[in-house]
C-alpha cells in the first residue's frame, strides 16, 4: 500500500511539473513585432513593466529601430510590422505617399515645448518674452521669433555670457517630428494664424534663415534633448523638445533631477500644438498592438514614468507624480498645425 502511494505522488507530481512548464510556457510566448519608433518612445518601451503587460497579456513584445517620424515613412519597410511616429503629420504622409494603414490610433499625446536654463528664462521674462504663473512659465512664441529674425544678441537681453545671437534649436524638421512641428509652428506665427497653401509662401524664406541660424540639427528629438541637459546653457540656450522628455527624465532619474531642477525650464509656447503619438499598423498583427498598448495599466505607466499624456484632449486628471515640476495642468493654449499639403510646402522648401 505504502508503495501504491509513492507511485502515485510520483505521477501527480509528475503531471503538475508538465502543466506547470506548459502554463509557464503559454506566459512566455510571444508574437514578436518590428517596426520603427520615434525616439522619444525607447524609455517606454524598454520599461520592464510595460514589456510584461504586453508578454503576459497580450502575448506580443515590439522590437523596434529608431528613426525620425518624417523619415521611417520613406524608409524601407521590409519586415516591418508597423511605424509609430509622433505626429499625425507623418501618418497623412503615409496616406499620400503609401495608402490607407491597415489600422492607426493614436495612442498618447504631449505638447511641444522650449527648454531652457533659469538666466534664460529669466532675461525673457524681463523683456516681457516669458510669463510665470505657480511656476509655469510660457513664452510668447511671436515676441521671441522676432528677436530671432532680428539676430538680436544675447547681450542685448543682458546674457553677456552667451555667445552670438539669440536662435531656438530643434531637431532637423525634414527628417524629425519635433523639428517638423517646430517648423509648423513658425509658420503658424508668422501668418498671424494657422498657415495656408495660400499664404504660406511668403514665410518660407524666413523659416529657412530661423532654422538655418541655429546651426547643425539633430535628427532625433532624444538626441538633442540629452545634448540640452549635458552641455549647459551656453551649448544650446533653447531648445525645442516635448514635454514628455523632462518628465520621463525626472521620474527614471530623481537623484540627477534634483541636481537640476532649480535650474532647468520647461516653457510652453503661446500658443503650442500637440505631437500626437499614432501607430501606424503594417499589417493585422500590429492592429492588436494598438489596442494592447490602449490598456488601462500601459496608459497609467505612459503618464506616471514617461510624461505621456493619455487622456481625453491630453487631461491626465492626475499631476501628483510631478509635483513642483511646473507643468500646465491641462494645456488650453494650442494651435491646429498647418495641414499636410502646407506642411509639405514647407518640407519641400527646406530640403532645397
Amino acid at each position: 500500500m505504502k508503495t501504491k502511494m509513492v507511485g502515485l505522488i510520483v505521477v501527480l507530481g509528475v503531471i503538475g511539473l508538465a502543466v506547470g512548464y506548459k502554463v509557464s510556457s503559454d506566459s512566455s510566448r510571444a508574437t514578436e513585432l518590428k517596426g520603427y519608433v520615434g525616439g522619444e518612445k525607447v524609455g517606454f518601451l524598454e520599461d520592464e513593466d510595460v514589456e510584461k503587460i504586453l508578454r503576459k497579456k497580450y502575448h506580443l513584445a515590439l522590437d523596434y529601430s529608431k528613426a525620425g517620424s518624417l523619415d521611417m515613412v520613406t524608409a524601407d519597410k521590409d519586415g516591418k510590422d508597423f511605424l509609430w511616429p509622433s505626429s499625425q503629420t507623418a501618418l497623412e504622409l503615409y496616406k499620400q505617399e503609401i495608402g490607407k494603414p491597415v489600422r492607426s490610433d493614436t495612442i498618447f499625446n504631449t505638447p511641444i515645448v522650449i527648454y531652457t536654463r533659469k538666466p534664460v528664462a529669466e532675461a525673457l521674462e524681463k523683456e516681457g518674452i516669458v510669463s510665470a504663473d505657480d511656476s509655469v512659465y510660457t513664452v510668447d512664441l511671436s515676441k521671441l521669433i522676432d528677436l530671432v529674425r532680428k539676430g538680436t544678441p544675447w547681450s542685448d537681453i543682458g546674457l553677456t555670457q552667451l555667445y552670438g545671437n539669440i536662435t531656438v534649436s530643434s531637431t532637423d524638421p525634414t527628417k524629425s517630428n519635433s523639428g517638423n512641428m517646430f517648423a509648423g509652428l513658425l509658420a503658424n506665427t508668422l501668418a498671424g494664424g494657422v498657415a495656408t497653401e495660400s499664404n504660406v509662401d511668403e514665410h518660407l524664406p524666413e523659416i529657412k534663415d530661423i532654422f538655418e541660424k541655429s546651426g547643425y540639427m539633430e535628427s532625433s528629438s532624444s538626441d538633442i534633448f540629452s545634448e540640452f541637459l549635458r552641455m549647459g546653457m551656453g551649448a544650446k540656450p533653447l531648445v525645442v523638445g516635448y514635454e514628455s522628455q523632462l518628465l520621463e527624465f525626472a521620474a527614471e532619474q530623481p537623484d540627477k533631477w534634483d541636481k537640476i531642477k532649480d535650474d532647468v525650464i520647461m516653457l510652453y509656447p503661446v500658443p503650442t500644438v500637440w505631437s500626437s503619438h499614432v501607430l501606424i499598423a503594417l499589417d493585422e498583427g500590429a492592429s492588436g498592438a494598438i489596442d494592447a498598448l490602449e490598456d488601462e495599466d500601459i496608459q497609467k505607466l505612459a503618464w506616471t514614468k514617461h510624461g505621456f499624456r493619455t487622456g481625453v484632449s491630453g487631461d491626465t486628471g492626475d499631476m501628483s507624480a510631478f509635483e513642483d515640476m511646473g507643468i500646465e495642468e491641462t494645456v488650453t493654449q494650442v494651435g491646429q498645425m498647418p495641414n499636410y499639403k502646407t506642411m509639405k510646402k514647407i518640407i519641400d522648401y527646406l530640403e532645397q
